[in-house]
């Protein structure tokens, strides 16, 4: 936050170093309101998750653009063969981040949505049923590994 606030002020010159102990002051003052109002804990600011989340997020941008061409192919087609069902996914999570990861996963990828969440599932609605056989399991697993369950 310090070098995007540094950056819009346009103030990077020695003349200017009032305006950097602000901006250190600013960053310091708003760091210890945060601290101070509880607002930093280990699900709001979840950098436990560390390379394990860097590693999933590539995989999920290969997924979303795998069911990005699926549905453009599915959309583009004169028959439009679409079979909308509703499905419950299991969750193997163990942590409510864990199953907001893989809910919003799940949502994210195009043809899929999420409808309600709970402790042992989610109930999802897809835009055919070969999108509810494919990526539950290995999007199930690759979330709770993630998560640091497993």
């Amino acid at each position: 936050m310090f070098a995007f606030w540094m950056i819009l002020s346009g103030s990077l010159t020695i003349e200017h170093s009032l305006l950097v102990w602000f901006a250190i002051g600013s960053c310091i003052f708003v760091v210890y309101i945060s601290k101070r109002m509880d607002f930093i804990d280990r699900e709001g600011v979840p950098l436990f998750l560390g390379g394990r989340f860097l590693g999933y997020f590539l995989w999920l941008l290969k997924e979303i653009f795998k069911s990005n061409v699926a549905v453009a192919k599915i959309i583009l087609s004169p028959s439009l063969p679409i079979n909308p069902n509703m499905t419950v996914f299991k969750s193997s999570q163990n942590t409510d981040l864990g199953r907001v990861i893989y809910a919003n996963s799940i949502t994210l990828t195009p043809g899929t949505i999420v409808t309600g969440v709970g402790v042992n599932g989610m109930q999802v609605h897809a835009l055919t049923l070969a999108d509810t056989q494919n990526e539950e399991d290995e999007m199930d697993k690759r979330a709770t590994l993630v998560e640091g369950a497993a």
